[in-house]
């Protein structure tokens, strides 16, 4: 069955160029022009995937994915004209799992839904069981334990939290983790990445401000602590 996509922007024209080449890739799809609309169209359609425009009518698109993100780690794709990092990163603090600036092209649009609904059906191989300490990672369930209760993560935090605890005690610049979980690295997103293991701490760590598990290496990026550094 073709997965259902929920595309959200007020503009007339982006809206059936995206919703034509999505159609071409074989997936459903269903629109919403403005804020309201868009909370109750993902509550009916119960989408595999959003895009969601970040300047609406009625609600901004944070404000939307904040209301998604109290119910649901469906992927969110933000796809806006602000070039602006803050907007940026305020979206992906919320939960969005990538970021499309507009003008774009739709080809690409539809290579970014293909590559997160991946994410999202989880496309790490390799061991099936991640153990550190308190945290469990089961790949094949796609499920994210800590402290013996489970954890909702969205597709690039799941990704993140499994590539590093595969790699203990390995330094990955931001970079390269774009590179492990989307499978190619677009050097002005790199950022993004802080955001993502801001909320991936925030899940998983007793402390986020004193991490135990995802630690920074000042200068260079991220890394899992070794068994050492757990300690």
């Amino acid at each position: 069955m073709s997965k259902r996509i929920l595309v959200v922007d007020d503009e007339y024209e982006v809206v059936k160029l995206v919703r034509a080449y999505l159609e071409e890739a074989g997936f459903r799809v269903a629109v919403a022009s403005d804020g309201p609309s868009a909370v109750a169209q993902f509550a009916t359609y119960q989408p595999a995937l959003v895009i969601l425009d970040l300047m609406l009518p009625g609600l901004d698109g944070l404000e939307v994915a904040r209301r998604i993100r109290r119910g649901s780690e469906v992927p969110i794709i933000m796809l806006t004209a602000r070039t602006d990092e803050a907007d940026r990163v305020a979206g992906l603090e919320l939960g969005a799992d990538d970021y499309v600036i507009k003008p774009f092209s739709a080809r690409e649009l539809v290579s970014r839904v293909r590559a997160v609904l991946r994410r999202a059906e989880g496309g790490l191989p390799k061991q099936k069981l991640l153990e550190a300490n308190e945290i469990r990672v089961d790949l094949d369930k796609h499920e994210v334990s800590v402290r013996g209760q489970v954890v909702e993560l969205t597709p690039m935090e799941f990704d993140l939290l499994a590539f590093l605890m595969q790699h203990p005690g390995r330094v990955f610049t931001r970079l390269q983790l774009l590179e492990a979980v989307r499978g190619a690295a677009y050097e002005s997103f790199d950022r993004s990445i802080d955001a993502h293991i801001k909320r991936l701490r925030q899940k998983i760590e007793h402390d986020p401000k004193a991490p135990r598990y995802v630690l920074t290496v000042f200068g260079v990026g991220y890394k899992f602590a070794s068994p050492r550094d757990q300690l």
